[in-house]
């Protein structure tokens, strides 16, 4: 095997500059390969982080197959009981209840259909990043003021400033009239267009006296510290859920299929691409192994004459191409290590990214996520794609014939 080993080693080193080359082109594809699944990785926590901060959470409380119809009569019985019980029994402040009703807004001139809120003023900053974007007047600060929070597209629809009154219309929860008259004491910018549109927030005490809710709400939501650990959370408060009330938890993938089959649907493309740079280092190894095979024919043909068996010449090869791709492998993770720690630290400006970081809430300037399956999936990959090149130059020594071998010129 040692023999086997310098010999494989002599002869990757006979034509350094083809050798150095098909090196190249493994490591810049390993290198681009690192990098660009560490941004995508990155940049789809930060789309999931700012998505559900945002608004959704990690999981939420609801009653069972609330998360299709959203009806009003669809209830979590006394719910701020049961955010009290779960921050208490899980040992966190990222709980909070909220209720949910569809009303027509209505200021001196226009009006609206809109979603609105009842939150837990005090709950909601840690569960929803909405409070902190409160660019004009203040955020809900008593549990039962007729006070309400607008988005500024919604304030600019309706005409409206801080100070203003907005009539609510609605349906309550035993099928009455519900109304109320709020003032505007907040105007909130997330940045969405269609959350600053279409939500609006008043303190969940008023908003159980207005719609009849009887301390009921429509869900409580919960936040992991991180994406990671939503799982485990989940299941623990499954557990602690009451027997009898029809109570589900329903995870981010539930609540934000959108952005899962925005993931989804960017990963698939992502991956067409990086397939076809694959390949084609494929080919660049394929062309230097069977070039590297055609050369040494009249060698391989009086070493078969020898005795040598075809098998052994086969192994040679692959042997060559494996010490090949390992330097690929080794200085592409590397490098692809360090470019992506910099960028990491420094961050990353996408020339055309302003319309999707919209979309999602995300930072105009990205920050790659380096981890061990973006470190090693790709250099990985394209060391198995190598290894299959080789083949078919390893396998048509099996068919060598050593005398008309030891006759090539």
């Amino acid at each position: 095997m040692g023999l086997i080993f310098r010999l494989a080693w002599r002869n990757l080193w006979r034509q350094p500059k083809r050798t150095w080359l098909t090196i190249g082109a493994m490591l810049f594809s390993n290198v681009l390969l690192i990098f660009m699944m560490s941004l995508q990785f990155g940049m789809y926590g930060l789309m999931i982080e700012n998505t559900l901060k945002a608004f959704t959470g990690h999981m939420q409380v609801q009653a069972e197959g609330y998360v299709d119809d959203q009806k009003m009569r669809q209830v979590v019985p006394d719910v701020r009981a049961l955010a009290s019980t779960l921050r208490e029994e899980l040992n966190s402040e990222n709980v909070a209840a909220r209720a949910r009703g569809f009303v027509l807004a209505s200021s001196e001139e226009r009006s609206y259909g809109i979603a609105v809120l009842g939150v837990e003023p005090a709950f909601e900053p840690v569960v929803s990043s909405v409070p902190g974007l409160v660019k004009q007047g203040r955020y809900l600060d008593s549990y039962d003021a007729a006070e309400i929070v607008v988005g500024a597209v919604l304030a600019r629809n309706l005409k409206v400033g801080l100070g203003d009154e907005i009539t609510l219309l609605g349906s309550g929860l035993d099928g009455s009239f519900a109304a109320t008259v709020v003032n505007v004491v907040g105007i909130f910018d997330s940045g969405i267009a269609e959350l600053d549109r279409s939500i609006a927030e008043i303190p969940l005490g008023h908003f159980q006296d207005v719609f009849y809710m009887e301390g009921a709400g429509h869900e409580v939501v919960i936040n992991a510290p991180d994406v990671e650990q939503a799982p485990a959370l989940e299941a623990r408060v499954q557990r602690l859920l009451p027997a009898g009330k029809d109570l589900v938890v329903q995870d981010w993938n539930r609540l934000q299929p959108g952005l899962k089959q925005a993931i989804q649907a960017d990963m698939s493309s992502s991956f067409f691409m990086y397939g076809i740079l694959v390949v084609l280092v494929s080919f660049s190894v394929l062309n230097t192994q069977l070039m590297s095979v055609l050369e040494r024919t009249r060698e391989f043909g009086i070493t078969m004459a020898l005795g040598l068996k075809p098998q052994r010449l086969g192994w040679l090869v692959m042997l060559e191409t494996c010490l090949m791709g390992s330097i690929g492998v080794v200085l592409g993770a590397l490098l692809g290590a360090l470019l992506t720690s910099y960028f990491s630290s420094n961050g990353l400006v996408l020339p055309g990214m302003e319309e999707m970081a919209a979309q999602f809430n995300l930072p105009i300037r990205m920050y790659p996520r380096i981890t061990l399956l973006s470190l090693l999936a790709g250099p990985l990959v394209v060391f198995s794609f190598s290894l299959l090149a080789a083949i078919y130059p390893a396998v048509r020594l099996r068919w060598l014939q050593p005398v008309q071998a030891m006759r090539a010129a």
